[in-house]
């Protein structure tokens, strides 16, 4: 029996992560390049990229057959993370004209942002909001 996930929910969790994975953005472009605006131009680029690319990666993952909620979760933030360190490498790139800035920005949000996606697919796992709420329920209880 499969899990009903309604769209609402992936655009809801598009959303939340994208408003997350922004600030953190903005942070760490700040941070490495010194300037303020380079960190926003950045950061508000990605907005664009980065929900396209989320939903379809949640889109992705409503199809996948591993069912450990752990697991599950942990294989999703690699395989996000990969997608969003390449976005983040190329468009602060381009908007800063050098490469190795895009590097630095790419790889320093490999760790924050793996961090930061974990906890926010902990906390969509225990939110029933677009789900089959008496099966989530249920499905909560043995894997928590």
């Amino acid at each position: 029996m499969t899990q009903t996930v309604s769209f609402k929910r992936h655009l809801a969790k598009t959303i939340t992560w994208r408003l997350v994975g922004t600030l953190d953005t903005i942070m760490l472009s700040w941070a490495i390049t010194g300037n303020p605006f380079t960190g926003l131009k950045i950061g508000l680029a990605e907005v664009i990229t980065k929900m396209g690319l989320y939903y379809l990666h949640e889109r992705f993952w409503v199809k996948a057959s591993v069912s450990d909620s752990k697991k599950r979760h942990l294989i999703k933030t690699i395989t996000w993370r990969i997608l969003g360190t390449l976005d983040t490498i190329i468009l602060s790139w381009v908007i800063s004209g050098n490469p190795f800035t895009g590097l630095k920005i790419g790889f320093a949000e490999v760790i924050t942002k793996m961090i930061l996606y974990y906890f926010h697919e902990r906390t969509w796992y225990k939110i029933n909001y677009g789900l089959d709420k008496r099966k989530r329920a249920k499905k909560w209880k043995r894997t928590s």
